[in-house]
């Protein structure tokens, strides 16, 4: 009896491979799982614990600029580098880099979320800071999936080149002409059954949360207090 085996398929987001003793090489594969990690780590933690408009809409920018990125891929066929036969993952197409173009639309939003003010996170010393994480996590992993042997130089540099473009645009969307529906959002059925909120006019978000729950808990501490004398 025959058994036909059908060509196994790696999910191109994951499928990442170095050579062995290869140190750089290790840590930038780990370099180029931070999308992952990003979606997995922390979009969908925000929304288990946060829930709130802006880091929802950034997740929802970050999913329609990858499907633009396949888009534009499955148009413009353009194959990998050879070194794809290696990583087995010359069955799929190379221009614009996907991880490039994630990083970069990430980097440019929440650059754009950090400078505007938006959600009063970070203070003003410390904005600069904070900014240079997702700008430099960006050209590691652009730098990791040429090195890797997944893409040529001109495939990250595209895929960087929409992913700014793409972040700008849907920030501008988001912040100019979606904004004025969180309002509504808000107190719509959904919103009202998960707790949504928008939390962009509050100007320390931080220290806003930290005074309210130290008021909850001192004003819960009283009422047992009170409680327990009158019994």
């Amino acid at each position: 009896m025959t058994t036909h085996h059908h060509p196994l398929k790696a999910v191109t987001l994951t499928h990442v491979r170095y050579q062995r003793g290869d140190r750089l090489g290790h840590f930038l594969a780990w370099v180029s799982l931070v999308p992952v990690f990003i979606s997995l780590g922390g979009f969908v933690s925000h929304f288990i614990f946060r829930r709130e408009l802006q880091g929802m809409f950034f997740a929802l920018g970050l999913l329609i600029s990858q499907f633009i990125n396949e888009l534009i891929k499955k148009s413009v066929q353009q194959a990998r580098p050879e070194t794809c036969a290696l990583l087995e993952m010359c069955d799929s197409h190379g221009w614009p880099s996907s991880h490039s173009q994630y990083m970069f639309f990430f980097a440019v939003y929440y650059s754009l979320l950090t400078c505007k003010g938006i959600g009063g996170i970070w203070k003003v010393r410390t904005k600069w800071a904070a900014l240079f994480l997702p700008w430099s996590l960006a050209v590691f992993t652009m730098y990791s999936r040429v090195y890797l042997g997944y893409h040529t130089v001109a495939q990250v540099f595209a895929g960087a080149a929409l992913g700014i473009f793409l972040g700008g645009v849907w920030f501008w969307v988001v912040n100019s002409k979606l904004f004025c529906y969180f309002p509504l959002i808000e107190e719509s059925a959904f919103g009202r059954f998960f707790y949504v909120k928008d939390t962009s006019h509050i100007s320390d978000v931080l220290k806003f949360e930290y005074d309210n729950a130290r008021a909850a808990r001192k004003g819960m501490a009283a009422r047992k207090a009170m409680a327990s004398k009158s019994n």
